[in-house]
């Protein structure tokens, strides 16, 4: 298993490709089994594909304190120094999303075109979750994820009529997040990184090219919060999934393919 040492701590990592390099940031919990293998099949063929598990998560180390978004995003250099990466499109999903920006933010050299998937700025002009998923994620906070757990919880993350129609890979889904499930302290450590975080103001000073898309079924980053990144951020653009909630790359895949390729081309 591939790992890096970046400020004490194993990042566990995989590289799909030999091109330019694309590094991918997952999202809250999210360890490298949320990636669905075929989309990684297919931007192998276009990039050095990086995808890695975050601190805490997976099958890098467990997190021993704290976490912070910027913390994360450190981690992300560390991890590009490690391997030799001078610059790469960057794209966050979710909390990863977040880190995106603080990449931006702190390190612009090191990013040609930035990507924010489902994402929010954080902040008091944020739209939060639905009180229901608020709910979900309070669980996920204080109990181990059981299946039961994490089946309720994909209520929260994709449309009912994409579960309805694909339940085997729904039933898949769920086995594979299990392999390594993320532990509620860390859960709660990145549920704390995320409600702390706020860009908003500082997007102004993004200068890199980027791309928003979000799903306009998303109840837990409700889709007013793509929007306001695309008021703020001022090379962006902004496309909306109209019929996708959160994961809109599983549930949509070859759209999302097309769309992201056509932006990194």
């Amino acid at each position: 298993m591939p790992k890096v040492q970046v400020d004490g701590m194993n990042l566990y990592y995989e590289i799909h490709g030999d091109r330019f390099p694309l590094l991918m940031i997952l999202g809250l919990s999210e360890n490298v089994y949320w990636w669905d293998r075929p989309m990684i099949d297919q931007l192998s063929k276009h990039f050095k594909t990086v995808i890695f598990d975050n601190r805490g998560v997976g099958r890098s180390d467990n997190l021993d304190g704290d976490l912070s978004i910027e913390l994360m995003a450190a981690d992300i250099l560390g991890l590009m120094d490690a391997l030799n990466i001078a610059q790469a499109h960057i794209l966050g999903h979710s909390l990863g999303g977040m880190i995106a920006q603080e990449m931006a933010l702190k390190f612009p050299e090191r990013i040609k075109k930035l990507v924010l998937c489902s994402t929010s700025c954080g902040g008091s002009k944020a739209e939060l979750p639905s009180i229901e998923t608020q709910r979900i994620l309070g669980k996920f906070s204080t109990k181990v994820h059981t299946r039961d757990l994490t089946e309720e919880g994909m209520f929260h993350i994709f449309t009912k009529r994409f579960m309805d129609e694909n339940p085997e890979f729904m039933e898949k889904k769920v086995d594979d997040i299990l392999i390594i499930p993320t532990g509620p302290a860390t859960f709660k450590a990145q549920m704390a990184a995320w409600m702390r975080y706020n860009s908003c103001r500082k997007l102004k000073n993004i200068s890199i090219p980027t791309l928003i898309v979000h799903g306009k079924q998303d109840i837990l980053v409700p889709s007013r919060n793509g929007e306001l990144l695309a008021e703020k951020i001022p090379l962006s653009e902004i496309i909306y999934f109209d019929s996708n909630a959160h994961i809109i790359h599983t549930e949509e895949p070859d759209k999302f393919l097309k769309v992201l390729l056509n932006f990194l081309k």
